[in-house]
């Protein structure tokens, strides 16, 4: 698909930069990337590494991946396959002396299949040992303790080639009631992404019998998302290219059909076919998701990398945000806490829960709080246009380049703005 040759997730205008953490490397999410449909065996010889491994399989990055664990290391690997097929990676933890394993590595060799790779788990942090194991064809060696994200990275590493182009970033968005302003929030965001990264960036409407794409950005489409979910298995490039509408140089929208006369049955499986063939195209893909609990809802959220969590400042908000967050921070051990976001807040007259008590109660920072504002967002939604199209001082744009900053891992630099007569203001310092 041309639009996606045209910028990467690295390309940013002066002003922002990538977010490094404390570490000094890209962001977790972005270090840790998905791994295809293999097979992977540990043999593992402490309970602490076994916990690692199984947390990690356990993992979204690794939910294609079909992962075994067996106890015994090294002795156990060379006994299993000698009767059967090597996997396309394994995992052995060993603590055994430098020679001794080499001589076991070297009985394992002899049953491996090609193209199998092998990672080593010790507890010798000695770069001698690295470079050996390396020559004679280990894929990685770790050291031992290791965090379940410190495996995942690993692996990533493995099947992931960093000379072709990284897998896009997939942010849900999700109310925690309906009409809280969402599907809003999403279009703006992915909007401001798009315009402040002059990246590619595709929002898919999964809302498909009520979303608001096509009239949010004045756009009404013969065909889309639906097309692609009918037959997940056959979209590819050429189809994506062609089911998509643009919406300007760099977002495009996989708009929903919006009408009733059709039943909808939506699978897991191919709700993430189909966004795993976007995200091979775009840096960025922002899923709208509608306010109703399905299998794949669940399988969609859960399997993003980043979730933002929009909420009204009243009592039932809070209840379904704290389910949500419970679920999110359950399912997904080794990621980021999901983003909140307080919508229409100062609503006159009506009896409000502050951000601060919404932040007690979920465990959460609130990401940002927008203020209840009829004209600006009526009427941009009545011209199909973005919140910054219609009124570029709105109040809410900053809070929608906040937004998109924390999902994409940047900093926005503001540029403080010189007085017109900062010129001569200096002259006359100068001549005193």
């Amino acid at each position: 698909m041309s639009r996606s040759l045209e910028s990467s997730p690295d390309a940013f205008e002066p002003g922002t930069f990538p977010v490094d953490d404390a570490a000094g490397g890209p962001a977790p999410s972005e270090r840790a990337r998905p791994l295809p449909r293999i097979s992977i065996q540990a043999f593992c010889e402490t309970p602490q590494v076994a916990d690692s491994v199984q947390a990690a399989s356990e993992d979204r990055r690794l939910s294609k991946a079909h992962v075994t664990i067996q106890m015994g290391g090294v002795g156990a690997a060379i006994a299993h396959y000698q009767e059967s097929p090597t996997p396309n990676l394994i995992m052995l933890e060993s603590h055994a002396p430098y020679a001794e394993l080499v001589v076991g590595l070297e009985e394992l060799a002899q049953s491996c299949d090609p193209g199998t790779k092998v990672v080593i788990l010790g507890s010798t942090n000695d770069v001698v040992l690295y470079r050996d194991l390396m020559r004679r064809g280990i894929s990685e060696y770790l050291v031992t303790p290791l965090s379940p994200f410190e495996l995942m990275e690993c692996l990533s590493s493995l099947y992931n080639n960093p000379a072709t182009d990284p897998v896009g970033q997939v942010f849900a968005f999700i109310g925690a009631k309906g009409g809280v302003g969402s599907s809003t929030i999403c279009h703006n965001v992915a909007w401001t992404l798009s315009e402040t990264l002059t990246t590619n960036m595709v929002i898919a409407d999964m809302d498909l019998a009520f979303g608001t794409t096509g009239l949010d950005f004045n756009q009404d489409p013969v065909q889309g998302i639906a097309d692609a979910l009918q037959n997940p298995d056959r979209l590819d490039e050429m189809l994506l290219d062609r089911l998509l509408t643009t919406c300007s140089k760099h977002l495009s929208i996989f708009a929903a059909p919006v009408v009733l006369d059709r039943d909808y049955e939506m699978s897991p499986e191919g709700c993430e076919t189909v966004i795993d063939v976007v995200r091979q195209n775009v840096p960025y893909v922002a899923v709208d998701l509608p306010h109703a609990w399905a299998p794949w809802t669940k399988r969609t959220l859960l399997f993003a990398d980043e979730i933002v969590i929009t909420a009204m400042p009243d009592l039932a908000n809070l209840r379904n945000a704290k389910n949500i967050v419970d679920l999110v921070k359950s399912a997904r051990k080794n990621d980021a806490a999901p983003h909140l976001v307080i919508n229409m807040t100062n609503m006159q007259k009506r009896p409000e829960i502050t951000p601060k008590e919404f932040e007690a109660a979920l465990g959460l920072k609130t990401l940002a709080v927008i203020d209840f504002d009829c004209e600006n967002f009526g009427q941009a939604a009545n011209n199909g246009q973005m919140v910054e199209e219609y009124n570029a001082k709105a109040k809410s744009i900053q809070a929608f380049r906040d937004i998109a900053m924390a999902l994409a891992h940047r900093k926005e630099v503001k540029v403080e703005k010189k007085s017109a007569l900062a010129p001569i203001l200096e002259r006359f310092k100068l001549t005193r």
